[in-house]
């Protein structure tokens, strides 16, 4: 059933519908992450280097350029998989659509988040990821621990937080959360089949195409089994 679902939302992935998403969702992210990171150096660092290190020559100004680029790109690079996750949330319920319109075209379709409560689980989904990495790089720490810290902490906290999306497009939420706790292990290898995903680099940008899609059909497949 998992291997299954999976399969079914990575054939989805390159279709043009999801190509669309995917394009908008990349684009905001790295607006979102350019204007942002600018302008912390541009009103933080740089004042605070000029107050440190007073009587800067005037090609400081000009090497201050080069690593503020450098600073730049590596920040974009580490911040870019949680930032997509939030924007990402934004358009969860069009990747939704297309799944059920063109996999479960006899079904009835679900209903849309409505737009609150969407942009709360955007920020949802972004505390998730962030604290979910935060956690995983503590336990690196800890031996014995090292790299399942990362699968175990991410597959947990992603495998709720997309299966409880799917869920309420058909289900009130607490009915939502009762299903997913009385599918509680399947969501769980669910989530880590989406950890994986997520521990590839550039593929993670797709991380929350790939888990709404996936989340979409095993809901139906659990809802097929029986209510809650």
């Amino acid at each position: 059933m998992i291997l299954d679902a999976a399969r079914a939302a990575a054939s989805r992935l390159f279709s043009p519908e999801f190509r669309f998403v995917f394009l908008k969702t990349l684009g905001l992210t790295l607006l979102a992450l350019w204007v942002g990171a600018e302008s912390l150096l541009e009103w933080l660092a740089w004042p605070w280097l000029q107050t440190l290190l007073p009587g800067l020559p005037s090609w400081a100004g000009w090497l201050g350029g080069i690593i503020a680029g450098i600073v730049l790109a590596v920040g974009m690079a580490l911040l870019i998989a949680p930032v997509t996750a939030i924007v990402a949330g934004l358009f969860l319920d069009d990747i939704a659509e297309v799944v059920e319109r063109t996999d479960y075209p006899d079904d009835p379709p679900g209903r849309a988040v409505p737009a609150l409560h969407s942009l709360a689980l955007a920020i949802k989904f972004f505390g998730v990821v962030v604290l979910g990495n935060i956690v995983a790089l503590l336990l690196l720490l800890v031996p014995g621990v090292n790299i399942a810290a990362f699968f175990i902490v991410n597959g947990y906290l992603l495998g709720r937080e997309f299966f409880e999306f799917a869920a309420m497009r058909f289900r009130p939420e607490a009915e939502a959360k009762a299903l997913r706790r009385k599918y509680a292990g399947t969501v769980f290898l669910a989530g880590l089949v989406i950890a994986l995903f997520l521990a590839v680099p550039l593929l993670n940008l797709l991380t929350p195409l790939f888990a709404a899609a996936m989340m979409v059909h095993l809901h139906k497949a659990v809802s097929a089994r029986g209510p809650v």
